[in-house]
């Protein structure tokens, strides 16, 4: 997928390191001319769980029509806000 700014995508697997899991929403705030994306996580409360650069193929475009935002618990890592 080509990923333009400001747009919401859905990741496509997991990144255990960052607390990330398949599904999750994030919105691209940098797209660069390779298609890779900077992409930002974050929390309810606000909080940035996680920035992170993806290539193409691990975030698909969120489908207005047929996708639910949902809820889930992260544990907080120490060091983390």
């Amino acid at each position: 997928m080509i990923a333009r700014e400001l747009e919401s995508v859905v990741l496509t697997r997991d990144i255990p390191a960052l607390g990330l899991r398949q599904g999750d929403l994030g919105t691209v705030v940098l797209a660069y001319e390779t298609g890779a994306m900077e992409v930002e996580f974050i929390r309810a409360s606000g909080y940035t769980q996680a920035l992170v650069e993806l290539e193409p193929g691990d975030v698909r475009s969120a489908d207005d029509d047929d996708d639910i935002p949902a809820m889930r618990h992260v544990d907080r890592k120490p060091d983390a806000d």
